[in-house]
């Protein structure tokens, strides 16, 4: 007997195991999933930039000649090179942006901009040939690139993205002036605001938001690099040459040597901090 209720237990034992192994098992749950935002380049940003500016006239060199009560020898010219017009150029950018299509696609946009501008003085004097000239006298002029203290420009930026990689062109509105600007016993040396136009383009990488450089805690920080040509157009009035009394600083003689624009690249890298969408 004992026997026999031993064997059923063990049966009913077996049978309960294979009843359990047959039940289908409990599901996992699913992992959760947390999307990554998509970047797009929309939203304002300001920023700064540093670079490097030089002459990119067609104009090699200008002259003209001293009337002789000025000159002690022979019959001088004055000669005025645009060659070697280059210097520092710095400043800041503000901005806006829209891209289409957020991940790769069409960015539309527009840029302010100032820049300081350092082409050195020195170089509107200029080299005396054929004669020398009356002592405590001078020639300058002050149409030359070195007369340019600043410029800025307002233009349009439209370009594609390619996630976090922007290839752009750029144009529009420019102006400049400087100190050089200034006026010679009251006599106009030169118009003190200039205007003209940009072109250009550049190539914008936008870095990781936690990257060391987001002081801001912006959506992103951005580093590019941009090239432009600006052309600041000079008119006709009282543009030419001085000879300057050093002691009075007043003009003793002046030639209208006649219109030229002031035509310089500029080469820089920038940095930008962008608010709105990531």
């Amino acid at each position: 007997m004992k026997t026999l209720l031993a064997s059923l237990a063990a049966f009913t034992a077996l049978t309960a195991a294979a009843s359990a192994a047959d039940l289908p098992r409990r599901a996992a749950p699913p992992p959760i999933f947390t999307p990554i935002p998509v970047f797009t380049w929309t939203g304002a940003y300001f920023g700064i930039n540093a670079g490097y500016a030089f002459d990119a006239s067609s104009n090699s060199t200008s002259s003209f000649g001293i009337p002789a009560a000025f000159a002690t020898t022979g019959t001088a010219t004055a000669n005025f090179s645009q060659r070697n017009q280059e210097g520092f150029s710095g400043g800041g950018q503000v901005g806006y942006n829209y891209q289409f299509t957020p991940g790769s696609g069409v960015v539309v946009g527009i840029e302010a901009d100032a820049q300081y501008l350092d082409f050195g003085r020195s170089r509107n004097n200029a080299l005396i040939t054929g004669g020398q000239l009356a002592q405590g006298l001078y020639v300058t002029d002050p149409r030359g690139l070195s007369s340019l203290d600043f410029f800025g420009t307002v233009r349009g930026r439209i370009g594609y993205a390619f996630d976090r990689v922007l290839v752009y062109g750029t144009g529009g509105f420019a102006y400049g002036s400087g100190s050089a600007d200034r006026s010679f016993g009251g006599f106009a040396g030169n118009d003190s605001f200039r205007t003209g136009y940009a072109v250009g383009g550049g190539m914008e990488y936008a870095l990781p938001v936690d990257s060391f450089l987001n002081f801001f805690r912006s959506s992103a920080v951005t580093v590019k690099v941009e090239g432009l040509y600006v052309n600041i157009d000079r008119n006709t009035r009282n543009q030419g040459a001085f000879v300057i009394n050093a002691a009075s600083n007043v003009p003793v003689a002046y030639s209208a040597i006649g219109r030229r624009d002031d035509e310089f690249a500029v080469v820089r890298a920038g940095l930008n901090y962008k608010f709105g969408s990531y």
